[in-house]
């Protein structure tokens, strides 16, 4: 059932601060055309919240506190409250920093009929037309050797550089009637025009080095640096994880000025809300009866199998770590997590106007009617009667509206780290998120107020 309690915050009075909230996803949208820049970008913002930074590879001195740390394109955060004692449970909040697109091959630089192309491969579930005809910039992070030999790690984002260009109706009259894009011959980008001896794509990676990663050390042997500009010779890039990015600002659209515009919505929407909550409400939780965790895990989009994401171990050594500080024994840790719960929040689907017949009849979820509960009877979404009273009850406490998802029978669900994560951790997990049009585009489509509910019911969550 949808839930219908009168809530503040959907009043026309309030409409700023759905849209106050918006651009500032937009701002970190911008900031964040990578899983590493958002890191980055998050780890940023703790730290201006008193939250301190661990390395995994170093001895842990943890107690009552705001804690993060990073590996690779992943983040986790967490309030350890000054009651936590051995047997303490967790309230996880898990999303991902990745989104479809494309990622920089090896020997990624070609030259065809003096145009510069990029070697680039699909990563996920990509819908490759939106990605036509639009400016775009190369972004992510780039290992380089130092003058002592030892790799330093360092993140690069160019400006509007590249564009896949569209065959012109002219020389395919039947474009319109059905477009196939062949995955290697139609998605290159074309990034510049020149002799073949003149093309590096990585040289415009190295030109373009702005800041070391999060965790990492500010290199002092690969290059000068001067504040956030950095040196780097392309001789010296041993190694990169390179992704493309839509350059177009987020922008607030519609005659209300109340849908958003951007890409990555999918899923920076819940990285953004997790991490604003988790902020804003650290004092609160501090003298909460759980630990908070905010776990931003990446390569969601591609299966989630790897060190940092929610298939790996990061989660499970983070919350071993957190047990054995305050000395848990094995019984008592498990204990912890069997009173855990894990929010499994990802982008869901609103009603398409233009395509209605793909959904549900009945369980039609509108813009601005509030985030979704997720529900799947094949278990690719997680929730289950209990779960669904969990966030009834943290959207109880925030005074927000929900509404439930759950597909048409003709038409299989996707999946989340839900799933992943309840089969890793034995942790009870639920599956939300805020509904979009166009998920997996260049450029996606939410509504402010639905942005605005799914932060502060994840607040309600937590302080619930």
């Amino acid at each position: 059932m949808t839930h219908t309690t009168e809530k503040p915050g959907t009043g026309p009075a309030d409409i700023p601060a759905h849209a106050a909230f918006a651009r500032d996803l937009g701002e970190f949208v911008t900031a964040s055309p990578s899983s590493y820049h958002a890191v980055a970008t998050a780890a940023a913002a703790l730290e201006a919240a008193g939250f301190t930074a661990l390395d995994e590879a170093q001895p842990w001195e943890i107690g009552p506190g705001r804690w993060y740390t990073v590996r690779d394109g992943a983040l986790i955060a967490w309030v350890s409250p000054s009651g936590a004692a051995p047997g303490t449970g967790y309230r996880i909040l898990g999303a991902h920093t990745d989104s479809p697109g494309f990622k920089l091959k090896p020997r990624p630089t070609t030259v065809t009929h003096r145009w510069y192309q990029a070697g680039v491969e699909v990563y996920g579930g990509a819908l490759l037309n939106s990605w036509l005809d639009r400016d775009l910039r190369f972004a992510g992070r780039l290992v380089v050797s130092g003058a002592d030999g030892a790799p330093r790690t360092v993140l690069t984002s160019t400006g509007p550089v590249a564009r896949i260009p569209q065959l012109a109706i002219h020389l395919d009259r039947s474009t319109n009637d059905g477009l196939a894009l062949d995955r290697q011959r139609h998605t290159q980008p074309v990034w510049g025009v020149g002799d073949a001896q003149d093309a590096d794509v990585l040289a415009v990676l190295a030109a373009a080095v702005h800041a070391p990663t999060a965790g990492s050390v500010t290199p002092n042997g690969g290059g000068t640096s001067e504040g956030n500009a950095l040196t780097v010779d392309p001789a010296d890039i041993m190694g990169y994880d390179i992704t493309v990015a839509d350059t177009q600002a987020p922008e607030l659209i519609g005659a209300q000025q109340n849908l958003l515009a951007s890409g990555r919505l999918d899923n920076l929407t819940t990285v953004h809300a997790g991490l604003r909550a988790l902020v804003e409400h650290a004092e609160e939780l501090e003298s909460a009866p759980q630990v908070s965790v905010l776990a931003a895990f990446d390569h969601e989009e591609v299966g989630s199998a790897t060190r940092s994401g929610a298939a790996g171990p990061f989660l499970e050594d983070v919350l071993v770590r957190i047990g054995a500080a305050r000395g848990d024994s094995t019984d008592e840790h498990r204990r912890a997590l069997a009173e855990s719960v894990c929010l499994s929040s990802d982008a869901g689907h609103l009603v398409h106007p233009n395509y209605p017949g793909h959904h549900d009849p009945v369980n039609t979820p509108e813009p601005g009617r509030g985030p979704l509960l997720k529900i799947n009877a094949q278990q690719r979404y997680t929730t289950d009667a209990v779960g669904a009273a969990v966030w009834a009850h943290a959207c109880d406490v925030a005074g927000v509206d929900y509404q439930e998802f759950v597909s048409n029978n003709g038409v299989p669900c996707g999946s989340t780290i839900g799933p992943i994560t309840a089969t890793r951790l034995g942790i009870r997990t639920l599956d939300v998120g805020v509904g979009l049009l166009s998920m997996h585009s260049a450029r996606e489509l939410v509504h402010t107020g639905d942005l605005f509910a799914l932060h502060r019911a994840i607040g309600g969550f937590w302080r619930g």
